[in-house]
């Protein structure tokens, strides 16, 4: 009975360590699981478009304005923030939070009044590429989506905040529910000034700085910065023009068992297409290269980098 148990241990090991990375385990509970599924659920809830991980420049301390995420539907775009906290979360007369669990204590800057900062940002950023958004267009959200959530008092929380609770009561609203601008705009007959706003919201959302994105086998999806490739020497020099300035995506076609050992990778990645409009299945490039062959990742709000093997990689897109 012990033989058979030792030989399963061993098994199991070696099975995690050829197919399974810690890193990928790790993501699990992560922050950027975390933001994945409250922007889809949210596009299902509401339709339109959310755009994640922006990176603002903000005049106001001259560095990057991080934005979880600004969720565009019909007549309206809302920057949401998402906290992924767990514990007891308690609201302090001066608007910040605490969140106590068993582990530790953490003190939060009051999130709605950073949410709110963050739609200032977005505006100014807006207006410098000329879209300017009528008033009550754009509103700020918080999201506690975490389970282990828990919220003494609900009724001491602002309006912006959905906790737990009501994310997960949430429903789509009835379609003639539109906001005060809207209905004005449709009694005006100026529908298609809206369908214009709309129109250049979404291009310079799609088309802002963000972070790069790494999309992993078992949809896990991490945020962050891509650093370079790691391998041998002929693996590199085949990826060689897989940089942020020449490619916009790559994606992991398909993998070719020669041995485990040397197993290699159909690699396909886009030029990068600075309009913005994608580019068609024509332009696509291939190479193949080990799939003993790593990618280089900082996640965001960490200073380690990370070593994802690139058979473990579905998908990455580079932002310019």
């Amino acid at each position: 009975m012990w033989v058979e148990i030792l030989c399963g241990l061993i098994i199991y090991r070696l099975v995690r360590c050829f197919f399974y990375d810690d890193d990928l385990l790790d993501l699990e509970t992560s922050d950027s699981k975390a933001l994945f599924s409250v922007a889809d659920r949210l596009e299902k809830l509401y339709g339109g478009k959310a755009y994640l991980g922006l990176r603002l420049p903000d005049a106001d301390t001259a560095t990057k304005q991080n934005i979880d995420m600004v969720l565009v539907t019909k007549g309206e775009a809302v920057v949401v923030s998402v906290k992924n906290l767990s514990g007891f979360v308690l609201v302090n007369p001066n608007g910040s939070w605490v969140c106590e669990n068993k582990h530790k204590t953490e003190h939060h800057p009051d999130p709605v009044e950073e949410a709110k900062k963050q739609a200032l940002v977005l505006e100014s950023y807006l207006e410098q590429r000329g879209v300017i958004l009528p008033e009550g267009y754009l509103s700020c959200k918080v999201i506690l989506p975490n389970p282990k959530c828990c919220t003494l008092q609900p009724n001491t929380f602002p309006s912006e905040v959905i906790t737990h609770d009501q994310w997960t009561q949430l429903k789509p609203e009835p379609k003639s529910m539109f906001s005060g601008w809207i209905k004005g705009a449709f009694r005006g007959g100026k529908k298609e000034m809206q369908e214009s706003i709309e129109q250049k919201l979404n291009f310079v959302l799609s088309t802002a700085p963000m972070w790069d994105r790494l999309e992993l086998r078992g949809n896990k999806y991490i945020l962050g910065e891509f650093l370079e490739f790691k391998g041998k020497q002929e693996d590199l020099q085949a990826l060689r023009n897989v940089k942020r300035s020449k490619v916009g995506r790559l994606i992991i076609q398909k993998t070719s068992m020669l041995g485990l050992a040397h197993s290699t990778l159909q690699v396909l990645y886009s030029p990068r297409d600075y309009r913005g409009e994608g580019a068609s299945a024509s332009e696509w490039k291939e190479v193949v290269v080990r799939s003993s062959t790593e990618v280089l990742f900082q996640p965001e709000n960490s200073t380690k980098v990370r070593e994802f093997k690139l058979s473990s990689v579905v998908s990455m897109s580079l932002s310019a």
